[in-house]
């Protein structure tokens, strides 16, 4: 019924770690990006790794009339697409900043989510109509 034989040891793990293999950066924001653009022939992508730190810098450029489509209502578009590539920097154990060109002038979305809310203007306030008071009936 029962063999001799000695209980099976798990199998050991690996001494050596596992490598990971770096993430396609330019391929995954390219993947992620294009579908907002009018013209996707204008997306241009840098992607720059330091080797002494485990840093990338992401720079990417587009027409300043897609910069609504890909920032979306809110900045809820670019927000995604921060957490999707912060996700792959974070399995490979790199930080990764990103920055936008697109329209005016550069857009630094850091990866610490760091940056400046943009400001926004309204029209001067008028001021308020003074109201007469509810005037109350009595019934009799």
């Amino acid at each position: 019924m029962f063999s001799s034989r000695s209980a099976q040891k798990p199998p050991s793990k690996p001494s050596i770690p596992a490598q990971v293999a770096m993430p396609d950066y330019a391929a995954l924001v390219r993947f992620l990006v294009q579908p907002f653009l009018e013209s996707p022939s204008s997306l241009k992508i840098d992607c720059e790794t330091n080797p002494s730190k485990p840093k990338v810098w992401i720079r990417l450029a587009f027409e300043g009339e897609d910069k609504g489509r890909v920032f979306g209502r809110g900045g809820r578009n670019i927000q995604a697409i921060r957490t999707v590539i912060e996700a792959a920097a974070k399995a490979a154990g790199q930080s990764v900043y990103l920055d936008i060109y697109g329209g005016i002038g550069p857009e630094r979305e850091n990866g610490a989510g760091s940056h400046d809310p943009p400001t926004r203007t309204s029209p001067p306030r008028k001021a308020p109509v003074p109201r007469s008071s509810p005037r109350i009936r009595f019934r009799s």
